[in-house]
């Protein structure tokens, strides 16, 4: 067995199969309620307005997580987070997830197991309701997961990244830089001599309990203010998956506008440019109540020469980029 998986005994998914690794894993997923579920070449689920949002995204061992950091209760719990808010960022409200894991061949099957117990906790943490309606299960050399996520807007406009407006004011919902806080003290402290991830070493530096790092492998999504957002009239919103700064930057291209951040807004350099909290960047006319969790962070300006400003200086669009920043190291 690869010295990957020492942590989690048990039967591989080799051994048993791809029919029994199935049953044992869907029997963990939440069922939501589709109209028809697993088991048929498709799900079936209800679009009650006439239109759904459908969103996907991978967490790939080694740029996305390492199981050196993370238990796969962990990695279950953060690829339906981080599929929940895109829905969020729309407006809409989750309604159905289809999960595709491609597993090594000598994975325990716990370690599925567990994934699928991390979905279950995160759905029922963050959107009550939705529902694991599907899937498929594969063989690769490199652990892969990858979420489909499905919303429904429930009868308004969905909110786009290309509707802010000069005067709008900026907000946030969520937090902002525990998780790049986390993965700065796992890279720290959970490290072996020779900088590679390493599991003895999270636990004994205490990094394991630090809870900016429990938040990097578990992040809390404001799921529900998404829906809100789009009720209170905002104009532009999108989900802050790679870091504030970067996908202000992305914001401001897609509406043609600058934004400017007020002075006073307590945002360090870690909330600007850590990614992976996955809080709610939206735009609101100025006369609109900040709906849930938002709160204000700067308002919306006439195009300039640049995306994002701070008090009227210019601030880096930079952020998390796989390409960029991944070392290599798996862990």
């Amino acid at each position: 067995m690869d010295a990957t998986y020492d942590a989690w005994a048990g039967p591989t998914v080799g051994e048993l199969g791809e029919l029994v690794v199935l049953d044992r894993i869907t029997s963990r997923l939440p069922a939501g309620s589709p109209l028809v579920g697993p088991g048929d070449d498709c799900a079936v689920v209800a679009a009650p307005d006439g239109r759904f949002v459908v969103t996907t995204d991978m967490m790939v061992h080694g740029p996305d997580f390492r199981w050196a950091w993370s238990s796969p209760e962990d990695v279950g719990w953060k690829a339906a987070a981080t599929n929940l808010s895109d829905v969020a960022a729309m407006g809409a409200v989750p309604s159905g997830l289809v999960i595709a894991l491609a597993a090594p061949q000598d994975t325990p099957v716990a370690v599925l197991e567990g994934i699928a117990d991390g979905f279950r906790l995160a759905v029922d943490a963050l959107a009550p309701g939705c529902g694991v309606v599907g899937g498929d299960l594969s063989t690769s050399a490199t652990f892969t997961v990858a979420v489909t996520a499905f919303g429904d807007l429930g009868g308004h406009a969905p909110v786009l990244r290309s509707g802010a407006r000069a005067g709008d004011v900026v907000a946030v919902s969520g937090e902002l830089g525990r998780a790049a806080r986390g993965l700065a003290r796992l890279f720290r402290d959970g490290v072996d001599a020779q900088g590679e991830p390493d599991r003895a070493a999270t636990m004994e530096s205490g990094a394991d309990a630090d809870p900016d790092v429990d938040r990097q492998r578990r992040p809390v999504p404001p799921i529900g203010d998404g829906p809100l957002a789009a009720a209170a009239g905002a104009t532009a919103m999108l989900d802050l998956s790679d870091g504030l700064a970067i996908d202000a930057g992305r914001l401001a291209r897609a509406s043609r506008v600058t934004l400017d951040l007020d002075a006073d807004a307590p945002l360090d350099e870690v909330a600007l440019h850590g990614g992976e909290d996955h809080g709610l960047l939206a735009t609101f006319p100025a006369e609109a109540a900040l709906p849930g969790g938002f709160r204000r962070i700067g308002v919306v300006r006439d195009r300039g020469d640049a995306d994002l400003l701070r008090a009227g200086s210019p601030v880096p669009t930079t952020g998390w980029d796989p390409y960029a920043d991944w070392d290599g190291a798996a862990g």
